[in-house]
């Protein structure tokens, strides 16, 4: 990550901090009130080979203890009906903020994945993790909705797994090394642009 990057990061992040610190605040009151704790779900991520981090969420789904690998259609009846509205809108991904002061993750970047698959593809994952997780990405916009669409249909966590390995991974890495080749200050702007329009457009569907 060059510096100039860095510092990006850290200054959009402080002001977004400001400018959501009352509305932040708020919807945690409602969340507490409507859906009890936790309020917030903590899960390891990977920031490079070898390198985990604790990736921060607002809680969206029921609580299941032994909770594990991506959210396919198996898991689908445990979003909750909130859950659904921060997902839909992104609001859910606001705590990452925190991530991004304490440089586990930039704004923009290839989505942290998961230890397990990491471990299972390392030649992947030492390409894709040249470049510091982000919020969203290149293959976040080009790639999350088909992706969801993939997964809805698995009924098992096995059947999630299968089709995550077989079109997902593949398909995200080769836009992530895309991202990889063109990465700049001003092409990172234009996709923080892109997101924020695909997800107040999404909101208002």
């Amino acid at each position: 990550m060059t510096p100039a990057k860095r510092f990006f990061d850290i200054l959009l992040a402080l002001l977004l901090m400001m400018l959501l610190a009352v509305p932040f605040a708020l919807l945690l009151l409602v969340l507490l009130v409507t859906e009890g704790r936790p309020l917030f779900h903590v899960a390891p991520r990977m920031k490079s080979p070898g390198q985990p981090f604790a990736l921060w969420k607002l809680r969206t789904m029921t609580v299941v203890a032994t909770d594990t690998g991506v959210s396919g259609g198996d898991k689908r009846v445990r979003i909750t009906r909130i859950g659904v509205r921060l997902r839909r809108s992104r609001l859910d991904e606001v705590p990452q903020l925190w991530n991004i002061l304490r440089g586990d993750m930039s704004f923009v970047g290839p989505r942290p994945p998961l230890p397990v698959y990491v471990d299972r593809f390392p030649h992947i994952y030492a390409q894709v993790l040249r470049n510091r997780p982000g919020i969203t990405g290149l293959a976040t916009l080009r790639f999350h909705q088909r992706e969801e669409v993939l997964l809805s249909h698995c009924a098992t966590p096995a059947e999630t797994d299968a089709v995550y390995i077989r079109r997902c991974i593949p398909a995200k890495a080769r836009l992530d090394l895309i991202y990889q080749r063109r990465r700049s200050l001003c092409f990172d702007v234009q996709l923080l642009w892109q997101t924020l329009k695909h997800a107040l457009l999404r909101h208002t569907l």
